[in-house]
């Protein structure tokens, strides 16, 4: 059993402390929001972000970062704007060598940089991998069978970490492309979008193919130019995440496509959301 820390109260970092808790370790979620915090203490349930899944009674909230200082492993799962802010957040209280697992999927706006380059700008000599892969948060924290992919340039320490986090329903497939892993998990929500646009206009069946076809030969073309190998493209990160997010109304960025394609504006559909739409951002980043 490890101490793990899951940096982020959202739907998909409850459903990891979940996860986590369920493979056997001790687990402290960290929440900036007073709400989630409480709630999850006082009822084992996050209202604001997961309230379909009772949690386990284990799993501890705070929201005071100075919790990683005494953890073995952390997984980082705020939104992808904030997480350099996090990052420097947590560096007074961190342990120079505890692995750090990247689990938010978006390229960070005002410099281009991957996720693993902000946290490498604040945290240089920390160990990094990057979780990523076809996941809807509730289904994870439902124990229904997933599968993901745990990329870093450090095999044996993600087959460490892997076996680790798990568990009869969630199983990490390791990697050692973190930048095709990146960029597939980042680029692939704004094809995501695309695709709710069509579906929202009516456009068919025979659109959709065409842009999840296409999209995937972007995201691979795009991946090779950042130094990623176009083989993840083919697995869970790339081609298993793209399906997943560009056809089912879960997924935030292709619900959002789909109403602006049935004639919302991206104000009205941002406005009456509490979750982040890391597709919006990132369209801009690749723009």
């Amino acid at each position: 059993m490890a101490k793990v820390g899951v940096i982020g109260g959202g739907a998909w970092g409850t459903a990891l402390a979940v996860t986590a808790a369920r493979a056997g370790h001790d687990v402290t979620l960290w929440a900036r929001e007073a709400e989630v915090v409480a709630a999850v203490n006082d009822t084992h349930v996050n209202s604001l972000f997961l309230p379909e899944v009772k949690l386990d009674p284990a799993i501890v909230a705070t929201g005071d970062l100075a919790v990683v200082s005494t953890c073995e492993l952390i997984l980082l799962v705020p939104p992808a704007q904030h997480l350099r802010a996090v990052a420097t957040a947590i560096k007074p209280h961190l342990t120079p060598t505890i692995p750090l697992i990247i689990c938010a999927k978006g390229i960070e706006l005002s410099t281009c940089a991957l996720m693993t380059d902000v946290v490498a700008d604040v945290l240089p000599g920390a160990p990094r991998l990057v979780l990523s892969g076809p996941t809807f948060a509730k289904d994870v924290a439902l124990g229904l069978p997933t599968a993901v992919t745990l990329a870093t340039d450090q095999i044996e320490l993600g087959r460490g970490i892997a076996e680790r986090l798990a568990s009869p329903g969630f199983r990490p497939y390791v990697s050692s492309d973190p930048v095709g892993v990146e960029v597939a998990g980042a680029a692939k929500n704004v094809f995501a979008i695309g695709c709710g646009i069509a579906d929202g206009k009516g456009f068919g069946a025979n659109a959709r193919a065409a842009l999840l076809t296409r999209g995937l030969a972007e995201l691979v073309r795009l991946a090779v130019a950042c130094g990623g190998k176009p083989e993840t493209l083919m697995g869970l990160a790339g081609l298993g995440d793209l399906v997943l997010t560009a056809t089912s109304m879960q997924s935030r960025n292709y619900s959002l496509g789909v109403a602006l394609g049935q004639g919302k504006t991206l104000a009205e559909v941002l406005g009456a959301r509490r979750s982040v739409t890391e597709g919006v951002t990132t369209a801009g980043a690749l723009v």
